[in-house]
């Protein structure tokens, strides 16, 4: 059987690569720069072809005559569904990844509007998503637009083409990888973690590895719709940081901030006053068996975290992995702020959520 991958060394691209070899597929992968693709899959045989997503002659030349399996990582726009849909036509199956970006409150908050999003529950595949658009996809504004035009165009092409939209993905080549803000704060020995709104936020993460346990899933059962795909857990901002301590050997005292703490004190990616999680019943129903929960899975983030630093403290990513990871996340590291806090505070007593001396996790 041959796997077709656009966007193949990225994060999701290279786990499924790695699944559907180990499961005996032949795989080709098109991405734009070879030195991004890890050594494990050139030494596995993968092919590999160096070309933009947008260059469909390079990308038609190396699809060739067609595949059993078509998986595009990096479909953002119509324009990119338009250029998927005629290779589609040549694959026995087809999976695009979205995102759950495209989801819709009831008043039309999504997740990256100003307001955040309250939903009532668990977020089912038929829950309201934001208008289809064609503004710029790489804005906060543009982005799930974008997804959900580039989504109709393909469900209405009425080829086998499977939609997953996962929330936050984690795993190794993740860009950016969120757990970079516990990560960082072990390697620099932080004795404390602070927790904005008590630690409570959950904003549910979806491994790569269980995305790329649904891809193999549904190129076994070929069919035109749409999946929801994270992790049978959905942890919160507290117990993904116990996550990263306990994986790094690491202790330290959480402080659980109050609602009415100062921003950004305790801030963290999955810092959500109400809850975002994905209904995955959908998935789990075609016989879909994730790989593991979020603890049992997350080390694969950080231990390639931790190998890109190089070093015992002070950590840094290297420029060709940062992705503006200081830069978007900067605001989890101005440790003066937090010394300044944990100085004004009286000791003993409790933290400002109003609890007694937070514990020590092992």
């Amino acid at each position: 059987m041959r796997a077709f991958v656009l966007g193949g060394s990225g994060l999701v691209g290279r786990a499924v690569s790695r699944r559907l070899l180990s499961a005996g597929w032949d795989v080709d992968i098109v991405g734009r720069d070879a030195a991004r693709l890890p050594v494990d899959l050139v030494e596995q045989g993968v092919g590999f072809t160096a070309a933009d997503r947008s260059d469909t002659s390079a990308v038609g030349a190396a699809f060739g005559g067609g595949a059993d399996l078509l998986v595009d990582c990096v479909c953002y726009t119509a324009k990119h569904a338009l250029d998927l849909v005629a290779l589609a036509d040549a694959a026995d199956s087809t999976v695009m990844i979205s995102s759950k970006a495209v989801y819709a409150d009831a008043a039309g908050r999504h997740s990256n509007s100003a307001e955040p999003p309250r939903f009532d529950g668990p977020v089912p595949e038929s829950q309201l998503t934001v208008a289809p658009g064609d503004m710029d996809f790489n804005s906060g504004q543009g982005y799930g637009p974008n997804k959900v035009a580039a989504e109709h165009v393909l469900l209405d092409s009425g080829l086998p083409v499977t939609v997953l939209r996962p929330s936050k993905i984690h795993g190794e080549g993740a860009r950016p990888a969120r757990t970079w803000v516990f990560v960082k704060r072990v390697l620099d020995r932080r004795p404390v973690v602070l927790h904005a709104h008590g630690g409570r936020g959950v904003d549910h993460p979806s491994a790569a590895v269980n995305i790329a346990a649904l891809v193999e899933t549904v190129a076994a059962r070929p069919g035109r719709r749409i999946l929801n795909i994270a992790d049978r857990d959905a942890p919160s901002g507290a117990e993904i940081a116990r996550v990263v301590a306990h994986h790094l050997d690491h202790q330290w005292d959480e402080i659980l901030l109050g609602d009415d703490a100062g921003s950004p004190l305790g801030w963290h990616p999955w810092d959500r006053r109400h809850p975002v999680v994905l209904d995955t019943a959908a998935a789990l129903g075609l016989g879909y068996s994730p790989v593991g929960d979020f603890a049992s899975t997350a080390p694969a983030e950080i231990d390639w975290l931790v190998s890109l630093t190089g070093i015992d403290g002070g950590a840094r990513l290297p420029a060709a992995h940062d992705w503006s990871v200081e830069g978007a996340f900067g605001r989890a590291f101005d440790y003066a702020a937090e010394d300044g806090f944990l100085a004004g505070r009286r000791q003993p007593g409790p933290t400002p959520s109003g609890r007694a001396t937070p514990h020590r996790p092992r």
